[in-house]
């Protein structure tokens, strides 16, 4: 019994140093990702206020990109500088699945041909004027687009006006 313990005091005399500088080696591959909001200029720390709550969570690429992006703000002009908050803010609202979605959804369009993204962006114009017809439309909050139509869903739909009714004739693309 006493040379048990005796030889597992001598392991644990080798082995726990072994262990101990095995996580050094860890931890000297994983620095921190830089820069720390808090070595953000004040300036760039207020253009890019709505991600903050984020920031620590961002890889480095990211924050690499948001840096540009709060370089560059200040040559832009004030509705562009207004886009880009109410993008941030939005996207600081989504989950991280939203984020990952819409990244897939941009690679996608960015793979088409140019001509199919014309089409597309024509599409989308379409959309919003659609919406900034209806009286409930708030310009300020639109509603997310449309999910993509599968091959069982029908192209286009009855209007049905206040009275309950179909309008013969009348219709609009399905999911509006």
């Amino acid at each position: 019994m006493v040379k048990t313990l005796v030889a597992l005091t001598v392991w644990l005399c080798f082995a726990l140093p072994a262990v101990a500088a095995q996580q050094d080696k860890a931890g000297a591959k994983n620095p921190p990702v830089r820069p720390a909001w808090s070595e953000l200029t004040q300036q760039q720390q207020q253009i890019l206020a709505p991600l903050a709550a984020e920031w620590d969570r961002m890889d480095a690429s990211r924050r690499k990109n948001w840096v540009g992006i709060a370089e560059r703000y200040p040559k832009m002009k004030p509705a562009e500088q207004q886009r880009l908050q109410k993008n941030m803010e939005a996207w600081a609202k989504l989950t991280p699945e939203q984020r990952k979605a819409a990244r897939e959804k941009y690679q996608t369009l960015q793979k088409l041909p140019p001509e199919k993204r014309r089409e597309v962006a024509a599409q989308w114009q379409r959309y919003q004027k659609s919406l900034a017809a209806r009286p409930d439309f708030s310009p300020s909050d639109p509603p997310a687009p449309p999910e993509p139509q599968t091959a069982e869903a029908p192209a286009t739909a009855p209007v049905k006006p206040a009275g309950g009714t179909a309008t013969a004739g009348a219709e609009v693309p399905a999911g509006q």
